[in-house]
């Protein structure tokens, strides 16, 4: 819930420094926040809509993950767990494993995404990290 708004989200992909909106909403009433970012760029480089949403039999999140890399890209969803304010996601691509953690700042009520793709032997490397920021 605490996603939920207006955002703005500057950091890096791959070392670019890069700055994206955020608009985060309830949709599907109620079981999912869909989070859309897009680049403040004109035209935009990049833009996705992420589901989240939580599997209440196994008390565990699921994301789907859909951005203009195309289709193939949003398979499979991730499967993510909250420990305290963090939430990380884990995708499990055939090229190699990537995982996503949400950190929740509550003094600042701000947050932090790291991005990490992994090889083969679990060696982790960052892909993107971005401080969000509410509007």
């Amino acid at each position: 819930q605490r996603l939920v708004g207006s955002w703005q989200m500057n950091g890096t992909v791959r070392g670019r420094a890069v700055t994206y909106r955020l608009e985060a909403a309830r949709v599907l009433q109620g079981h999912f926040v869909e989070l859309h970012m897009e680049d403040v760029a004109r035209p935009p480089a990049y833009e996705a809509r992420v589901f989240l949403g939580v599997d209440s039999v196994g008390r565990r999140y699921i994301a789907h993950w859909l951005d203009n890399s195309g289709a193939a890209y949003s398979i499979p969803h991730a499967v993510g767990e909250a420990r305290g304010d963090t939430v990380q996601f884990s995708f499990a691509y055939a090229d190699g494993p990537f995982r996503d953690t949400f950190v929740y700042d509550r003094r600042r009520n701000t947050w932090y995404f790291r991005l990490e793709s992994g090889d083969s032997v679990a060696r982790w490397g960052l892909f993107a990290e971005y401080q969000v920021q509410r509007q």
